[in-house]
């Protein structure tokens, strides 16, 4: 499925409360009941929503994130915003890891006026962008590309990743869990997720504000790994406390 505008606004805002009635998504679209009810027939059965008696909620699959191109879409603005902060933070003259994603995609264009980036990377959009950059060296790993996101994963990029030490890794998550696990879904990427951060001297989580108390598979790490969070909005309970308490600076990039 190919969401329209509409359609990509009433996942973003589903996505922005976990839940809403079809008479709020209605008034918020500025559209009639009958509309929202034939959108939401078609982001369910696309298994984008859950449908129950007069609203709709997020699916939380735990084993399957949304497609790339919804995401790509959902939350563009505070992506934007984030990927801002972390261009300013982000020095000249550094090296740099970076994984896969659409946040992480959105700081790869935000750096494009640094100058002395050294970039590796398994997310062969984040190269594509950079290497327009020529005051920026991007080296991709190997591995095997997924189609969906052109991503790269595998061992040999595990591998890969194992010859550096670099001044940061930059990581984007599919969701954060109350207990402070940062998780996602592919066994394969959080491999090397794993690697980015071992091997990194400091380590920065950019993510929307939706990903907090988002169940997923697969545990990549724990707040107490990150060294900075970079997001849209004040993270709910219990998370500021869990910040707090892992010592992780929290930079919210505010409209």
């Amino acid at each position: 499925m190919n969401p329209n505008l509409r359609q990509l606004k009433l996942l973003q805002h589903v996505h922005e409360h976990s839940s809403s009635t079809v008479d709020k998504l209605a008034l918020h679209l500025g559209v009639t009941v009958q509309t929202v009810r034939r959108d939401l027939k078609r982001l369910s059965e696309a298994g984008l929503l859950t449908r129950f008696h007069g609203g709709v909620r997020l699916p939380n699959s735990t084993i399957e994130n949304i497609g790339y191109r919804q995401r790509e879409s959902l939350h563009a603005e505070g992506k934007r915003r984030i990927a801002q902060a972390v261009a300013r933070a982000v020095p000249n003259d550094c090296s740099l890891l970076i994984n896969i994603g659409t946040t992480t995609e959105a700081i790869a264009k935000a750096l494009l006026h640094h100058t002395g980036l050294r970039v590796i990377t398994n997310n062969i959009n984040v190269a594509s962008i950079l290497s327009r950059n020529q005051n920026c060296e991007v080296i991709v790993t190997g591995g095997v590309v997924r189609p969906r996101d052109y991503g790269i994963v595998g061992e040999a990029t595990v591998d890969f990743i194992r010859q550096f030490k670099v001044d940061i890794a930059l990581i984007g998550i599919s969701g954060i869990e109350a207990d402070g696990s940062l998780r996602d879904y592919d066994y394969r990427e959080v491999k090397v997720s794993q690697a980015i951060i071992s091997h990194a001297r400091e380590v920065w989580l950019a993510t929307d504000a939706s990903k907090f108390n988002r169940p997923a598979m697969v545990k990549v790490a724990e707040l107490v790994q990150i060294d900075r969070l970079f997001t849209d909005a004040p993270p709910p309970e219990p998370f500021p406390d869990l910040l707090a308490h892992a010592q992780v600076q929290c930079d919210i990039a505010a409209a």
